[in-house]
Formats: structure tokens, C-alpha cells, sequence
């Protein structure tokens, strides 16, 4: 009897070492690092995926782990319906409880993605398809079937995004980018719109838009946009041309070279200031939030003209006299 009682004791010992060792072995194995096939491994979980097959998409995903061990950790930690679906990175040195972690709180791979204030819809459009990490929907489309699937059908495109920087989970689309951009720039316009001077020129936010576009293109030097501003809405103020040389090189449009010529500035297009009075039918740009502000809020000047320094800055006059020594000066090489 003696001898039973030692041989269960015995064998219960046993056991509860092999618990213990298995247990320090799994609680090992949830804190190691999973090892990877490559510096960084990216997974996807498509929506509606069961855990079983997210174990699965690990391994085959470039990590080296058997799915059932993965598989039967997921249900063990009681976090196996939380795992959401997305795009994932997952790096050196991730363990199988970290990895569960960050499936089950959606941890998505981000990636950002900057669109410039100046650029055109182009310019914008050509960003989106090169950043890799954007899934292209809209490529193939025309510029009308983007504003469509916008939200914003029959609308020109040109001025409708703020240019910002975008964060974006990998994989998404760039339509997402888009709308998110045209809804910031609806917000923006909307604010500067209400900050707006008693006097401004601009009659509605779409020729504050417009306005803006211009003031975007024509600035060298933030500190002077207002000045800018205040030289067109002196000129609309007056009925005078506004004779800015950026709405006549958007009119070429991709068929410029870089040379503006003076048979540029007599060739009519509906962006021509030179040949057509007021504002231009559409923005020429994407302006920044300092330019929509300075559309409806210029300086106090009586200013009519400007040229540019050759530094960034600009020469303001308010008489074509005084203009003319300024352009032969700093453009002509007349000195002083």
C-alpha cells in the first residue's frame, strides 16, 4: 500500500513538473520573437476572416510559426473574435502576445502621403498613383468621374483638396485620401468665409476659392500674401485687369514649357486675365489655409502692382510709375 501511495505520489510530482516546465515553456514562447523571413513582414486580413485562417495568413505572410500552436493561442487568450481585419505590419522582434495585441486592437500599418499647397488636381492625382501604398481606384477615371465619386458631380476639380499630409492605413484607397481632402478643404473655405473683411471684394466662398488659387501662385514669401491680396482686390475694386501671369500658364495648360511668351499673354482662354476682366472661371491651384485667409482678408493698401525682387520677395507700387522703375530695376538690370 506504501509502495502504491509513493508511486501516485510519484507520478503526480512528475506531472506537475511537466505542467510547470510546459507552462514556463508556452509563457517562453508567448514572450519570444516570432522569427520572420524578412526584416518586415505585411499581412492581410481580409474582412470576415476566421481565426484559424488569420493563423494561416501569419505563416504564410513570411512568418515562421506553426498555425495551430498560433491558432490554438488565439483561443486560449480569449481574444480570437477581436481580431479585426486590415493591413498589417508586422516587424523584428514581435512575439505571439504582442502580435495578438495588435491584431485584436487594429494596429493598421500607416503610411502618409503629402499633397502640396500650389499643386494642381495633376499634380495631386500623380502623388496618389506614385505613393505605393494607396490602393489605386481612381486610376483610369477622368477628372469627372473622381469629383463623382467624390461626391461632388459636375464640380471642377482644380482647388477642391487642401493640401495636407494624410495618414493612411496601407491598402486603403485613394479615393478615401481624396474625399477626406475635399471634405477639409469645404471646412477650411467655410472658416476663412466667415472671417471675411466688410470690404473684400470676393462675393461668394467660390470667388474666395479662386482668389485663393491665385494668391497661392503668384506668393514668394508668406509674410506677403496679404499684399498680394490687396493688389487684386484694389484691381477688382476698380474694374482693372488682373493680369496675373499663373492663371495664363494654367490656360496652356500641360502644353507648357516653362517660357512664358507675350503671345501667351494675347492668346485668349477663359483663365487669361490679361484678355478677360475679373477673376478667372475656376481656381488655378490648391491653395493653403494662409492664402484662403488671405483671400478675404487683405492688407490695408492701395497697392496695384508688384514684381518680384529676384529673393523671394516682391516690389508692391501703387502707381504704373512707380511700377516701371521697380520692373527695371529688379528685372531689367536698371540698378537703382
Amino acid at each position: 500500500m506504501r509502495f502504491v501511495r509513493r508511486f501516485l505520489l510519484s507520478i503526480f510530482l512528475i506531472g506537475a513538473l511537466l505542467a510547470v516546465a510546459a507552462g514556463a515553456t508556452a509563457l517562453w514562447w508567448l514572450q519570444h520573437p516570432l522569427p520572420l523571413r524578412q526584416p518586415t513582414v505585411d499581412l492581410v486580413i481580409e474582412p470576415g476572416t476566421l481565426p484559424k485562417k488569420v493563423a494561416q495568413a501569419v505563416a504564410d505572410a513570411g512568418v515562421s510559426v506553426d498555425p495551430r500552436l498560433l491558432y490554438a493561442w488565439f483561443r486560449l487568450s480569449g481574444q480570437a473574435r477581436q481580431i479585426k481585419a486590415g493591413n498589417y505590419e508586422i516587424t523584428q522582434g514581435t512575439s505571439p502576445r504582442a502580435l495578438l495585441d495588435k491584431l485584436a486592437r487594429g494596429e493598421e500599418a500607416l503610411s502618409t502621403v503629402t499633397l502640396v499647397e500650389g499643386w494642381t488636381f495633376r499634380q495631386f492625382r500623380a502623388a496618389l498613383a506614385k505613393s505605393g501604398e494607396l490602393r489605386a481606384d481612381t486610376a483610369g477615371l477622368s477628372d469627372e468621374a473622381v469629383m463623382e465619386r467624390v461626391g461632388q458631380p459636375g464640380v471642377h476639380p482644380e482647388g477642391r483638396f487642401f493640401p495636407d499630409t494624410y495618414t493612411f492605413a496601407k491598402g486603403s484607397s485613394d479615393l478615401a485620401v481624396l474625399q477626406r481632402a475635399a471634405r477639409a478643404m469645404d471646412r477650411r473655405l467655410a472658416q476663412a468665409w466667415e472671417q471675411r473683411a466688410p470690404d473684400a471684394q470676393v462675393r461668394n466662398p467660390e470667388q474666395a476659392l479662386i482668389l485663393a488659387s491665385i494668391i497661392e501662385k503668384e506668393t514668394g514669401r508668406g509674410a506677403e500674401r496679404t499684399m498680394v491680396s490687396a493688389v487684386f482686390h484694389n484691381r477688382l475694386r476698380i474694374g482693372m485687369p488682373l493680369q496675373t501671369d499663373p492663371t495664363v500658364i494654367y490656360g496652356i495648360g500641360p502644353a507648357f514649357d516653362g517660357d512664358l511668351k507675350r503671345s501667351h499673354l494675347r492668346t485668349d482662354t477663359p483663365w487669361n486675365t490679361y484678355t478677360r476682366p475679373g477673376l478667372p472661371p475656376t481656381p488655378i491651384a490648391m491653395p493653403g489655409k494662409d492664402s484662403l485667409l488671405a483671400a478675404v482678408q487683405p492688407a490695408q493698401s492701395k497697392a496695384l502692382y508688384f514684381v518680384a525682387r529676384g529673393d523671394g520677395s516682391s516690389q508692391f507700387s501703387h502707381s504704373l510709375e512707380e511700377h516701371n522703375r521697380a520692373v527695371n530695376k529688379y528685372q531689367r538690370g536698371g540698378g537703382k
